[in-house]
């Protein structure tokens, strides 16, 4: 990927109204390999050029042509993520497992968490619309990533997360329960309800996106509308541990499993046993075979779908393929001979070239007449930088063999009502990510589909609407008015859509939709105002539903109204902010959030970074009531990103500390180490200062500094092809710079050759740190130096460490902090653990669910400790109250 190829493109609207406005909106990006952020930050051209006009605002009316690619951006993202998990190798099956197993066994810690963000998060707040933030874009309020959904009959409905576990709901949507809390993974891959209304789940997220989890297995819960789903209703062995699950569909008295090893079938009604392995195109690379060590192994055995024809159960196609191409690619049928082989005619429209089948979905309406499917091509992700979408086909015969027609391509569904028109950034530009497909029981013809956008044709495909568009900035209706939500548009559904289910409450069929957002639901015959867009999305994001995906917290004093300002970065929902005095959360910056500094002394000082350094800043929360469309000096957010943003030479989340001594000197991490002193003062990126270069292909991955003085992990090659890590110490002003010596053989009792992710530094003494290292040892590590341990400790100023692991779960570790006290806690992928003062046996802190937290913070007191989960928002603790 070129050094440009992550940078934002952008074409500048001018919607000359009464007030002026002028909207910057993406003009897109290629297709790549990863998932799109709410997307991008709609109207952040503008504020470039306010310089450029002498503070007037003038239309642009061509790109800023850089290349841009913001779905390569998540792509890149994607495989981040993994690295720091997985690097220097493959990670055996059972690692999570045997993980939470330990972390379960370990003593708990007086005290339990506090839910901090359980409230309703808005999007559209209207306190916050500077140009940095996505405010009045239309999705209202917001959670967490839905990756399925289902739908019963009396307004029972149920919503499957990327990471924070199952919900139900008894009311048609909200009020909403986990009802999962107990399983070893939150990651939901797939949600079904059977004839006989058991309600199946599918765990392990299988959108091979930036924060996919791998699951358990597959669960059955009899009685869906009011039990929870337990370890002892996991069907058959662990045959489908420590996969993804991307489909369950139901034929011929057996549960199909489309997964990331292959397919497997399983009796419906005897639930213990074996799961069978029905295909794996390439089934050297599964766990035991001879190639299971191979670094392609994750990617030669993915299956996407099944298809199982009404009329004769004994009749299957599967979807089989990786999103980026390979071989294997295809539709494949069982022949006479028992063996499955790869359909190569007679599909009619449907490809049959391994080039141009990637990820498939499939529909089947209630009366068996019409089978529906989506196809993204990898030929078009490669060469196309429009969309990655083949099409949208259906098959009138009822059967999944065809003949196939297409109904709809890319260019089709952007003339109808689409937000995605420009030239880049089109309709299934994401359709490996972004895919799911319906049939509404009561019309064989009526079919809802969704890719970045939802899409409805009431008439087999011959025409489509985009009932729910991308956002409604760029539209003629929208405004930034902060009367109202998204000027006079009516509410969409945030983008990026994921899962999708039919079901009935008072009488009344509704579809459901998960997106990155959460759920939203309309009426099945909704309707529509001239431009094809609903009139009727009903946000189910009520508060009562908590699966936000943070990256970052930040804990700061409000001035205005006492107590504190808890701020967060998230995952394709911006930055949150929560006032003391809030009974809902709003959104003061856009995007995806990434680190976040804000300022213990006053919470209106925060510093925001997007992505790859991209890093915002403001004074005032970022309040801001858009005057400044009209006034560009009113602007309250300011671009300060330092220059490896624009080479695009730091990661994806990029680390980013302030001093512990000093919060007005800052530290970023990119290919340099980047010092600014000006806190939250600084109003351009040229005011950061490189102290440090790692060297070309090094990146860091964890910043920490006290009193000047300066650590700094990297990596790089930062993925299993070579994977290199080290450590640099040196201080803010550039002197004293030097690298640590670390084998690189990852012996016992020397820092493994994995992902350094974090520094805790003890606020008494700058020499003495301690290193949270990612991924898991050895045990389940194939790799060079993979090593032992989790958490080490210097006393030298990182010269030389100490594993202090010792009886800490074999998890990944994502950061520490040293509190006030001199406890040590850990944040896991699995929840917190915690080292009492003067002691050196670990705790688990409270009973979260199994889920990841990244990034703990304390309040400005001391006597707090925040958590930052990624898949069910930010929780508190009392730290006198862990004994």
């Amino acid at each position: 990927m070129s050094a440009t190829a992550r940078k934002r493109r952008w074409l500048t609207i001018c919607a000359i109204t009464a007030s002026a406005a002028l909207v910057a909106i993406p003009a897109g990006a290629a297709p790549g390999r990863g998932g799109s952020p709410f997307g991008v930050r709609a109207l952040k051209q503008l504020a470039a050029e306010h310089g450029e006009f002498g503070g007037s605002v003038a239309p642009k009316a061509a790109a800023e042509d850089d290349d841009g690619n913001e779905a390569d951006e998540i792509a890149e993202g994607a495989d981040q993520y993994a690295e720091a998990r997985t690097s220097p190798g493959v990670v055996a099956p059972g690692a999570y497992g045997a993980a939470w197993r330990d972390l379960a066994a370990l003593p708990s810690t007086k005290g339990s968490w506090r839910h901090v963000t359980g409230l309703p998060y808005d999007s559209d707040d209207s306190r916050y619309r500077d140009y940095d933030s996505n405010s009045s874009g239309g999705s209202g309020q917001v959670t967490g990533r839905m990756a399925a959904m289902a739908a019963g009959r009396d307004g029972y409905v149920y919503a499957g997360s990327a990471g924070g576990g199952v919900w139900r709901s008894r009311s048609g949507g909200g009020h909403w329960q986990p009802i999962s809390d107990r399983l070893p993974s939150q990651s939901t891959g797939a949600l079904a309800l059977d004839g006989s209304g058991r309600l199946w789940l599918g765990t392990g997220e299988a959108n091979t996106n930036a924060d996919a989890y791998l699951g358990s297995g597959v669960y059955v819960l009899g009685d869906p509308r009011h039990g929870t789903f337990s370890s002892r209703s996991r069907v058959g062995g662990d045959e489908l541990e420590s996969t993804t699950i991307h489909q369950l569909r139901f034929g011929g008295g057996k549960v199909w499993a489309a997964t990331s090893e292959g397919v497997w079938s399983h009796s419906t009604t005897k639930l213990g046993g074996a799961w069978k392995l029905e295909f794996a195109p390439n089934p050297a690379y599964l766990p035991g075979g001879s190639l299971a060590d191979d670094p392609s192994a994750p990617y030669k055995n993915i299956t996407n779908d099944i298809a199982i024809d009404p009329k004769n159960p004994a009749k299957v196609v599967l979807a089989v393929g990786w999103r980026s191409g390979d071989d294997y690619n295809g539709f494949y049928s069982k022949g006479s001979d028992g063996a499955w082989t790869r359909i190569t005619s007679g599909l009619g429209d449907l490809p049959a070239d391994a080039d141009d089948v990637g990820s498939v979905t499939f529909a089947r309406s209630a009366d068996g007449s019409r089978y529906y499917a989506i196809d993204q091509s990898p030929e078009q992700l490669n060469t196309n930088p429009d969309s990655g979408l083949e099409g949208i086909f259906v098959s009138k015969s009822g059967s999944p063999a065809g003949p196939w027609t297409k109904v709809a391509d890319y260019k089709q569904l952007a003339a109808d009502g689409s937000a995605l028109t420009s030239s880049g950034y089109m309709p299934g530009v994401q359709a490996w990510y972004n895919q799911f497909l319906t049939v509404d029981p009561a019309n064989a013809e009526h079919v809802y589909a969704g890719l970045e956008e939802v899409y409805e044709s009431k008439d087999g495909g011959g025409s489509w609407s985009t009932v729910g568009p991308y956002w409604n900035f760029g539209f003629s209706c929208w405004s930034i008015d902060p009367a109202k939500q998204t000027g006079d548009c009516h509410q969409t559904t945030h983008s990026d859509q994921h899962g999708v289910a039919i079901g009935s409450y008072h009488g009344r069929s509704y579809v459901y939709v998960g997106n990155d957002g959460g759920a939203y639901r309309r009426p099945v015959d909704g309707a529509q105002d001239a431009s094809g867009h609903a009139t009727d999305w009903t946000s189910l994001n009520d508060g009562t539903i908590d699966t936000l995906q943070y990256y970052s917290v930040g804990i700061g004093r409000d001035r205005t109204y006492g107590g504190v300002s808890v701020t967060g970065g998230l995952q394709d929902n911006g930055q949150s902010i929560l006032r003391g005095n809030d009974t809902v959360m709003g959104s003061n910056f856009g995007g995806d959030g990434g680190d976040t500094l804000t300022d213990p002394a006053d919470g209106c000082n925060i510093a925001e970074e997007y992505v790859y350094l991209s890093v915002q800043v403001t004074q005032n929360c970022a309040v801001n009531d858009g005057s400044w469309v009209a006034d560009p000096s009113k602007v309250t957010s300011y671009n300060v990103a330092p220059a490896d943003n624009a080479t695009s030479e730091a990661r994806f989340i990029a680390p980013l500390a302030a001093d512990m001594k000093s919060s007005s000197t800052w530290i970023a991490g990119g290919r340099h180490v980047w010092v600014q002193t000006h806190g939250y003062a600084i109003r351009s990126g040229s005011e950061w200062t490189s102290v440090h270069d790692f060297g070309a292909g090094r990146t860091a991955t964890a910043v920490a500094a006290s009193g000047g003085k300066v650590y700094a992990a990297w990596c790089g090659p930062c993925n299993n092809q070579g994977f290199a890590r080290g450590i640099s110490v040196g201080n803010a002003d550039g002197t004293g710079w030097h690298d640590i010596s670390l084998p690189a053989t990852g012996a016992d009792g020397t820092v493994p050759n994995r992902y350094l992710s974090g520094f805790a530094i003890d606020p008494k003494n700058a020499d003495h740190v301690f290193l949270a290292v990612n991924g898991f040892s050895r045990h389940w590590t194939e790799g060079p130096g993979a090593g032992v341990g989790h958490v080490f400790e210097s006393k030298d100023g990182g010269t030389t460490w100490k594993d202090i692991s010792t009886g800490l779960p074999d998890v990944p570790a994502n950061s520490a902090l040293v509190t006030a006290n001199g406890g040590l806690a850990v944040a896991t992928d699995l929840g917190v653990v915690y080292r009492a003062p003067g002691r050196t046996k670990w705790q688990r802190v409270g009973s979260l669910a199994a889920v990841a937290v990244l990034q703990l913070r304390t309040s400005p007191d001391g006597g707090t400790l925040y958590a930052a989960t990624h898949g069910r928002g930010i929780y508190a603790v009392k730290l006198r109250e862990l004994g």
